[in-house]
């Protein structure tokens, strides 16, 4: 692969699947990180931009289109994750950066300029296109990649339906289903719901059912556990990109509850139950069904992910581009 590169990897917060790309980076270059926002966050941008072999931006937010447009200006190389808020303007969900007139030219611009943008899910891949208003040569799908050694079934599942989402505001509440969820939990009281990662002052007026248990963000080794003894994982998101929650859920072994957009759809294939996306109904009765389900189902589950989504095909593709791109 030749000398190492000085790679510059921008996003405008920190992420788990964020930090799996800057470790695979390392194995082979030498990466500086700026994750956050802020006045401080986007002069660090700059300054790493300017000076860096590569740019690697997770996401077209101000800062990751910031770095990308100034290394189309120095002749630097540039590589654009896209995942979902990104590439979306939803006014009746209040959801997508390009609501913004300034931060969707911004993006726009960004994403034209890119040497490769990166789709997590094909339906990303359009709506770049659509919104950038740009052909997208530029544009190739690769998906996040997950540990089956890590993310893998334990024995002593429990009937119960999960749902992990950071949600902190309320666009993200109804974005991620989770009003959804609570009706779907007061239609089915002998069931038991977990939701792990929505910020409990979002919940302020609205009556709790006492069939569900709250929990509050927690790291992937805390994680693990709710997985595996989970019978059910419920993805109920009205846009979702790849969602990684559903892809860790179904390596565990869960079988799989989603709505009928983006990447659930990818995910699931013909695995679980695919909902209409809204349809609150349609949800009750499908995760009724689901806790009837046998361990043989959500075995299917872990394998198409173990198929689809191994981290070593990220790993390869991402380090496979950063050598290729030298030439």
């Amino acid at each position: 692969m030749g000398t190492p590169l000085d790679i510059a990897v921008i996003a405008a917060f920190d992420a788990p699947y964020i930090r799996d790309d800057i470790r695979l980076l390392e194995r082979k270059h030498t990466v500086r990180i700026q994750l956050g926002n802020g006045a401080t966050a986007f002069l660090k941008t700059v300054w790493l931009a300017l000076r860096s072999d590569v740019v690697f931006c997770w996401f077209a937010s101000v800062y990751g289109s910031a770095a990308v447009l100034i290394a189309g200006l120095l002749g630097t190389r540039s590589i654009l994750v896209i995942g979902g808020v990104d590439v979306a303007k939803d006014d009746a969900l209040g959801y997508g950066l390009w609501r913004s007139g300034w931060k969707g030219k911004l993006a726009g611009a960004a994403l034209r300029r890119a040497g490769r943008v990166l789709s997590v899910d094909p339906s990303l891949s359009d709506d770049a296109r659509r919104l950038a208003a740009y052909p997208g040569k530029n544009i190739e799908y690769l998906p996040t990649g997950y540990d089956p050694g890590f993310w893998k079934p334990a024995g002593g599942r429990r009937p119960q339906i999960l749902t992990v989402a950071r949600v902190d505001d309320s666009a993200r509440f109804r974005v991620k289903g989770i009003d959804l969820l609570l009706a779907s939990a007061r239609q089915i009281p002998a069931a038991a719901f977990i939701l792990i990662g929505v910020d409990r002052r979002l919940f302020s007026g609205t009556e709790i059912p006492p069939n569900v248990s709250l929990y509050p963000a927690m790291k992937r080794e805390e994680l693990l556990p709710f997985y595996q003894s989970s019978s059910v994982y419920c993805q109920p998101s009205r846009r979702e990109g790849l969602a990684n929650t559903l892809c860790e859920a179904m390596l565990c072994g869960c079988y799989p509850v989603a709505s009928a957009v983006g990447g659930n759809i990818t995910a699931l294939g013909d695995t679980g139950t695919l909902v209409p996306s809204g349809d609150a109904a349609s949800l009750t009765a499908a995760l009724s069904e689901a806790l009837q389900r046998g361990d043989e189902e959500g075995a299917r589950a872990r394998a198409r992910i173990v198929a689809l989504f191994p981290a070593e095909k990220r790993e390869r593709a991402i380090l496979r581009m950063l050598g290729e791109d030298r030439t």
